[in-house]
Order: C-alpha cells, then structure tokens, then sequence
C-alpha cells in the first residue's frame, strides 16, 4: 500500500504561483507513475502532469510552459509548480501513484488540495 498526501493549494491572483507538494509513504519502491489529476466544478477529473519512471515528464497542453512536475526521491515528495495561473485552473488537485508504466493505471490516490484561481 501507498499513502499519498498533497499540500500547497489555496488562493491565488490570476498570474499568480503555486508549488503543490505529494509526500507518499508506504510501499514507495514498487511505484513507477506518478503524476497530478485535477478535477474542476462539474468537470470531469483530467490528467495534468506525469512523470513514469526513467521517462520524461509529460503535460496537459493547457499547461505546458506554465506547469513544472518534478520529485524528490530522497523525501518521497512530488511537486508541481503552478506559474501564470488563471481562473480556468481552479480545481482540487489529486496526486496519483500506481506500478504500472502507464498513464491511465493509476492505483493510489491522495484525497486533494483544491487551488482557487481569483481576483
């Protein structure tokens, strides 16, 4: 089992900064995905930021440029920093773990950090 909790989220300006932080624990060497979902007002949850193991991270379009995935192996942490946020950004954010090397296998869930982006 792997326990995943996020941090970081809260009220920003529009052009504003974010770091959200995933500290995991448990089984954390059998994973090999990882990456940040985020689920807007009446929206459908969609994938943000990935990173698989030995690979390069991979982004959402919309936040490509803007939006930086990156860990820390030595605390078990995963990041994403958010710059030039807008109000279209605003939703819970989720990290996500599984052992598989793939996008959409996600096993492990953190309960989420909800960002607001607004004026």
């Amino acid at each position: 089992q792997v326990q995943l909790v996020e941090s970081g989220g809260g009220l920003v300006q529009p052009g504003g900064s974010l770091r959200l932080s995933c500290v995991g624990s448990g089984s954390i060497g059998s994973i090999n995905s990882m990456g940040w979902y985020r689920q807007a007002p009446g929206k459908q949850r969609e994938l943000v930021a990935i990173i698989l193991s030995g690979g390069s991270p991979d982004y959402k379009d919309s936040v490509k440029g803007r939006f930086t995935i990156s860990s820390d192996n030595m605390k078990n942490t995963l990041y994403l920093q958010m710059n030039s946020l807008k109000p279209e950004d605003t939703a819970v954010y989720y990290c996500a773990a599984g052992r598989s090397y793939s996008y959409y296998d996600m096993e492990y869930w953190g309960k989420g950090t909800l960002v607001t982006v607004s004026s």
